[in-house]
């Protein structure tokens, strides 16, 4: 053995294993179907290189304890020994007695793939292999109490590569230092590069390389998402969960769980496994788990935070398949990531992602993409929910504002139109209905002043009012005016601009009796393709009691139209030029003149298609018709 205070025989032999390892790389190239004899002499070098360096650190502590911690001649030593174990053509790993990462050299950062000084202050154990940690942390256990070296088979995963190496343990003790240490050689004797449809390590790129390209890579995925939760058929909670949940596969993960709070408790939503592999039973087995027995899952919903583990260690953490088996077991998970769908403070649930154990584990920038990550799918979330809340109350609201279906009125053509203005499912407060009265039939057009439920809530009570009031009532303009004192009397806060009229077939058929409220007058289309107006006027409901309605009453000849229509149509906006134009009557009355002679359902379309096209085809608010033609 070289003696480690003779420099120059030390420095010989260094050089000397450096080369002899060298040869022995070259021969592995080379005859790759006979690993044998390489593997042979490969294990007398690393036993070389254990002797080597325990003669080194033993000939360290000699002389801390000459020179009593103080600079003395024997510096040069010291820093020959430091350089030693740099540049020592062995990978080795100095631990303290917990496994901790204490040094490493730089073999040992080449063969891990691991920037200088990554591994310090990390767990050994997490290194290797899941399968193998018990046996590890056994020998490790050995070494410390016996003082023995231990030398083993195992293997190390780290940075996408699983390498199989032989192991050796031995304990050191440095004379001045408080704890011992342990020094773990590895001889690699296999690289275990990525299996086929796996992704293969990138080419070797600069620091700033590689940093721009991580951080296009995450602008491009949080883009990406952002679009597919805008997208329209997105407005589906599953679907949304569904094609968010295939991007972060396709992109950054191998297996990917939702888990949505639904009535106070987690449920799973979504599961996503490996597209290369037989994994469709376990994704059925893992879609009808309980996420609530997961410790990870609930430790996220609790903390409203997210988290990370590079490493698996404690397998149980995502919880057990009912035969008792990890989940993390078996979906050979090697790397954990959670994180919150958040929206604002209140979480909606949780995204996990897993990596197996073959490819880089997460890190703290893969944690910080993939919080602002669920923070965009809660976002999402909460939109689709509020959204569904707004369409079931439109549904419900809706079938009190219009009628399901028009009634046929005996001697009149009837034709309606509504439309919701600009936005999903607008709710708003105008509304059109033909309902029989006393005598005969009624119909009415109005509107609300205001939008939303309440407007439509309100809706509905004065379209209820008009029918239940009519059944006793002969006259609109009684009806209308006890229908003012009611509202006065709930005090909503919103008054109501109506046109209503009652009509009776027969003899006099032609007779139509019309009371406003605050509305746009009623035209008639006459045979000569002329436009009149009635008079109108009064005041909308709900301001004060006791307000007189006005009511005429109008000849319809045979095919002559009443037109009835909402304040949302005389005064939606368009353009003319630069100028900004409301509809109004004068436009009205051209569309109507060009209608003589059709039915109500083809004046009604004239009066929506112009409108339209007045508008740009942006119709922002909401707007009523009603036609009646007479028949006979």
């Amino acid at each position: 053995m070289t003696d480690p205070t003779d420099l120059p025989a030390l420095e010989q032999a260094l050089s000397g294993l450096t080369a002899r390892i060298s040869s022995l790389r070259d021969a592995r190239s080379a005859y790759p179907g006979d690993p044998g004899p390489t593997l042979d002499a490969a294990l007398v070098e690393l036993d070389t290189a254990r002797d080597l360096l325990r003669a080194s650190i033993g000939e360290l502590g000699k002389t801390r304890r000459r020179s009593g911690g103080k600079e003395s001649s024997s510096n040069r030593e010291l820093k020959l020994l430091r350089t030693v174990y740099r540049t020592l053509p062995v990978p080795v790993i100095i631990l303290d007695t917990t496994g901790t990462v204490r040094r490493v050299n730089a073999e040992a950062s080449r063969l891990l793939g691991s920037p200088d000084g990554y591994l310090t202050g990390r767990a050994f154990p997490l290194l290797v292999d899941v399968s193998r940690r018990a046996a590890f942390r056994s020998h490790l256990t050995s070494v410390l109490h016996t003082g023995e070296t231990a030398a083993f088979p195992t293997r190390l995963a780290h940075q996408g590569r699983a390498h199989n190496v032989r192991l050796v343990l031995t304990q050191l003790r440095m004379a001045g230092e408080p704890q011992e240490m342990i020094a773990a050689v590895a001889l690699p004797v296999e690289v275990r590069a990525p299996e086929a449809g796996q992704v293969a390590p990138e080419p070797e790129q600069s620091p700033e390389e590689s940093f721009i390209m991580a951080a296009a890579r995450r602008q491009e995925l949080m883009s990406r998402l952002t679009r597919l939760l805008l997208d329209e058929e997105s407005l589906s909670e599953p679907v949304a969960l569904i094609r968010a949940g295939r991007l972060l596969a396709s992109h950054t993960a191998d297996w990917v769980f939702a888990d949505v709070v639904r009535e106070g408790a987690p449920q799973r939503s979504l599961v996503i496994g490996p597209a290369n592999q037989p994994v469709a039973r376990l994704v059925q087995t893992l879609e009808r788990m309980d996420p609530s027995g997961a410790a990870l899952v609930a430790h996220v919903l609790a903390s409203g935070g997210g988290v990370v583990h590079e490493m698996v260690e404690d397998d149980t953490v995502f919880g057990a398949l009912p035969d008792g088996s990890s989940v993390l077991h078996a979906t050979r998970a090697g790397s954990v990531l959670s994180v919150p769908i958040l929206a604002g403070e209140e979480v909606h649930g949780v995204i996990t992602l897993l990596r197996m154990r073959e490819r880089p584990p997460f890190g703290l920038a893969d944690l910080a993409l993939m919080e602002d990550a669920g923070a965009h799918i809660g976002l999402a979330l909460r939109a689709q929910r509020v959204f569904q809340g707004s369409a079931q109350a439109a549904d419900t609201l809706q079938t009190g504002v219009l009628p399901r279906t028009l009634p046929d009125v005996p001697g009149y053509d009837v034709a309606a139109s509504y439309h919701t203005g600009a936005g999903p499912r607008a709710i708003g407060g105008e509304f059109y209905d033909v309902f029989p009265v006393k005598d005969g039939w009624g119909f009415a057009v109005g509107g609300v002043v205001g939008q939303g439920e309440e407007a439509a809530s309100v809706t509905a009570m004065v379209r209820g009012g008009l029918r239940t009031l009519s059944v006793w009532e002969d006259d609109p303009g009684t009806v209308v005016a006890r229908l003012n004192d009611a509202l006065v009397a709930q005090d909503t806060g919103m008054f109501v601009m109506v046109a209503a009229g009652f009509v009776t077939p027969g003899r006099r058929g032609g007779r139509v009796r019309l009371a406003s409220a605050g509305n746009h007058p009623p035209a008639v289309l006459k045979n000569d393709g002329g436009v009149r107006y009635t008079s109108g006027g009064g005041m909308p409901l709900g301001i004060e009691t006791g307000v007189a309605v006005p009511v005429e009453e109008v000849a319809l000849a045979l095919g002559e139209t009443l037109v009835l229509y909402s304040d949302g149509l005389a005064g939606s906006r368009g353009r003319s030029g630069q100028e900004e134009l409301a509809y109004g009557e004068s436009r009205l009355t051209e569309v109507l003149a060009r209608c003589t002679g059709q039915p109500g359902a083809a004046v009604v379309k004239a009066v929506e298609e112009d409108q339209r096209a007045f508008c740009g085809g942006q119709i922002l608010d909401e707007a009523t018709i009603l036609a009646m033609r007479r028949t006979r």
